[in-house]
């Protein structure tokens, strides 16, 4: 199963309510009338990066999902997106939290475990998955992919960069990011990678869809988000996906928005900071 944008907050408190859907491969007990749930993960659960930021619970968020790491490390796999970087944690709340709760070196030490997320996940040789999408240029192999140093900062170019920032667009060839870095890319470059790589399709996330998930280029490029009422404000569903099969068939599971406290979700984000 996987998970697209899933901190920040209110957005994390969606994907928390996803996991409850674990607990039917389990039990459910109750106890002082909550609900603990019991569950057996008999197949990986892959959350696709944007942990944190523009939101005020990202700590518990992030550290929910560590724990759950650690609990379970061959079955849960996290994937660093834009988010996991230190300049976007700076603009967009989550640095200021983790001080508001922690210390600088707290901080320091998530930024640290963000520089050694991967950037990808390829299951069964049949689905690439990223957090932004494909490449500036032709010719990217999954070997290349693989060669990336990934214990750093990402640069303003290059592969690096566009798996953790570039967007689809409908129209074929390539053309300047609406973000300002990496690029957007049409269905002939989804095709020529998936081909050269022999793949069946890609999942990504990256970006707001109104029912939490988005086919494109032919069925070849899926776009997942996990984060209902993105930011208390956008109204548009979360969802995750069940890849069924030996196809991998993607079936899209939605669900809506939680009550959460009465927090502002960018309390901690630099003044004036940009939305986009």
């Amino acid at each position: 199963e996987g998970f697209g944008d899933s901190g920040n907050a209110q957005r994390g408190l969606g994907v928390l309510r996803g996991l409850q859907g674990w607990s039917k491969r389990g039990k459910k007990k109750k106890k002082g009338g909550k609900v603990f749930c019991f569950f057996f993960l008999n197949q990986p659960q892959i959350f696709n990066g944007d942990f944190v930021d523009r939101g005020s619970f990202s700590v518990e968020v992030i550290l929910t999902l560590f724990g759950f790491k650690l609990l379970y490390p061959d079955h849960f796999h996290l994937l660093r997106g834009n988010h996991e970087t230190d300049n976007m944690n700076q603009i967009y709340g989550f640095e200021g939290e983790v001080k508001a709760k922690y210390t600088a070196q707290m901080f320091a030490l998530f930024s640290e475990v963000f520089e050694w997320l991967p950037l990808a996940q390829c299951i069964n040789g049949k689905v690439l998955i990223m957090h932004g999408g494909l490449f500036s240029e032709d010719g990217v192999t999954l070997d290349d992919i693989r060669k990336i140093e990934r214990n750093r900062q990402p640069p303003d170019s290059g592969p690096m960069c566009d798996l953790l920032w570039s967007d689809p667009q409908p129209q074929n060839g390539r053309s300047v990011s609406k973000r300002g870095v990496s690029c957007q890319f049409g269905p002939d470059v989804t095709k020529s990678f998936l081909e050269r790589n022999r793949l069946d399709y890609i999942i990504r996330s990256h970006e707001v869809k109104p029912e939490g998930y988005e086919v494109a280029h032919d069925g070849k490029c899926v776009t997942v988000f996990s984060a209902p009422n993105y930011c208390d404000q956008m109204g548009n569903m979360g969802s995750y996906i069940h890849l069924r099969g030996g196809d991998l068939r993607p079936d899209f599971h939605q669900f809506t928005a939680v009550p959460h406290p009465n927090v502002k979700p960018m309390m901690y984000a630099t003044p004036c900071c940009s939305w986009a």
